[in-house]
């Protein structure tokens, strides 16, 4: 009697087991053109800084930049994040079934939604408008471009939709800050 009752605990975990392995996103492709860019963007954990230049120019959005990557959840996450006014910024950039995506989640109060172009490349890897929640006003990141230079320069192209059809593009070039530094503060994004 004791055995049939194992066998039917046992047949029920089995069920369930079965049942949460159909409701899984199939695993990555180790070897897709996305976790390859992804593994270029790993790579760029630590702290940087540099300088922000914009077109159209906005004084208040220009001049110095500090940027700080940690790769997290057992290396499936990047976490990018700068700090406009002392506020952080994060933007999450992940792999999910084989597609390299990002969302960034802005001061301006949405989080739009960014998928990788021509995922495959480890030089530049640049990611165009999905989707978002939130509100579009006053602006939204509408394009994201990472050109990767060397193992200690980087160059950032974000660029911003505004509500008047015009974007605002924001150039950050970055240089791997000493070690031991931590980027905490920033001028915008």
């Amino acid at each position: 009697m004791k055995h049939i009752g194992i066998s039917i605990v046992f047949a029920m975990l089995m069920m369930i087991y079965s049942a949460l392995q159909k409701h899984s996103p199939p695993p990555n492709d180790p070897n897709s053109p996305a976790e390859i860019s992804f593994a270029a963007l790993r790579g760029l954990a630590g702290a940087w800084s540099g300088e922000v230049t914009t077109d159209p120019h906005k004084a208040e959005i220009e001049g110095p930049i500090q940027v700080t990557m940690r790769v997290a959840s057992n290396g499936t996450a990047l976490i990018h994040e700068i700090a406009p006014g002392g506020v952080p910024e994060p933007t999450m950039i992940y792999v999910r079934s084989n597609r390299l995506t990002m969302v960034h989640y802005c001061e301006a109060g949405n989080q739009p939604r960014l998928v990788a172009r021509t995922p495959g490349d480890t030089r530049k890897v640049e990611f165009d408008f999905a989707d978002m929640s939130g509100t579009k006003e006053p602006l939204f990141l509408n394009h994201f471009a990472f050109a990767l230079i060397d193992a200690s320069h980087h160059t950032e192209d974000w660029t911003f939709q505004l509500p008047d059809s015009n974007v605002l593009h924001a150039h950050f070039d970055l240089k791997r800050a000493p070690s031991g530094a931590h980027a905490a503060t920033a001028k915008k994004s």
